[in-house]
């Protein structure tokens, strides 16, 4: 228990740490450690291009490898960038992450509607937990969250998350977790970060999504229905390093009318143009294919 108790004090240091470090400072590192990491250590290299390559077909190799490049570059400084939410201040992370159209939740909220926020992994997703600094009226927000394997790394990232008003839940406990908030009676906020993968056992449906046919969670859509919340996107773009503007984009109109597992193919249609738009700005070392009824040979 006590060396727990150290890993975690001496790994959340070191987060606080490199939190000081001034951006310009950290990017040059990030310049640095561009290097081993992709061409010694060649971290998740195998899945990366392969993720690429099957998502891309119609993509030049040459081409593939410049955004290959690119990925590793904003992964790196996104690691960075998301351990200065340790301690960077209000207005700096106002003037770094915009929300163009905040105006719209806003309205929205002041009707009293709640709303289901549909994001991918794309661009900075961990700094979207500053939205409710844009936020006119008060709310109850929510970011749903996929607990990681390490107890101490997962503490340290939702206190984090959790530094600009956010509550995190872990996706295990959402419908309980939106079954309770629901009876509050100031509006809401749901943020899904759905296209993780799920094992086919885990999931009754298939979607089209960069050129694979996968398994998908249909959770997010299930519960915006149920609950009548209003169904956004939210695009995540990266403007210049350390930068981002973010768009709200309606999914449906009224979400609760469509067939079922349509709300879904909206989401991965417009996630899909997301991904597209900034490949680089993609999470693609994670094995997101894995499950995919296409098999490719390399």
């Amino acid at each position: 228990m006590a060396k727990r108790c150290i890993n975690y004090f001496s790994q959340a240091m070191i987060v606080k740490l490199i939190s000081r470090i001034p951006f310009r400072l950290l990017y040059i590192l990030s310049d640095i450690l561009y290097f081993p990491v992709y061409y010694i250590v060649r971290y998740r290299r195998k899945i990366v291009r392969s993720n690429l390559v099957e998502s891309f077909p119609e993509i030049s190799h040459k081409e593939i490898v410049s955004i290959e490049k690119k990925f590793y570059h904003f992964l790196i400084d996104m690691i960075f960038e998301t351990c200065k939410l340790s301690s960077i201040s209000h207005d700096e992370i106002m003037r770094r992450m915009k929300f163009i159209n905040a105006d719209k939740v806003n309205g929205m909220l002041v009707q009293g509607k709640s709303i289901s926020v549909f994001m991918g992994h794309c661009g900075n997703w961990e700094w979207v937990s500053s939205f409710g600094l844009w936020l006119d009226n008060s709310a109850i927000i929510v970011s749903v969250y996929h607990r990681l394997r390490n107890s101490f790394v997962n503490k340290a990232i939702k206190s984090i998350r959790e530094r600009f008003g956010n509550i995190s839940v872990d996706m295990r406990k959402t419908a309980k977790s939106i079954a309770r908030i629901s009876n509050a009676p100031i509006p809401h906020i749901f943020g899904f970060i759905a296209d993780q993968s799920p094992r086919r056992c885990q999931s009754n449906h298939y979607t089209d999504f960069l050129n694979h046919n996968i398994p998908v969670l249909t959770g997010t859509e299930k519960l915006t229905k149920r609950y009548g919340y209003e169904a956004l996107f939210l695009s995540v773009r990266r403007i210049q390093r350390g930068y981002y503007e973010c768009e709200f984009i309606p999914l449906h109109d009224a979400p609760a009318t469509l067939p079922d597992f349509e709300l879904t193919r909206l989401y991965f249609q417009q996630l899909e143009k997301e991904i597209t738009a900034q490949p680089e700005c993609y999470l693609w070392s994670h094995n997101r294919f894995k499950y995919s009824r296409n098999k490719y040979t390399h």
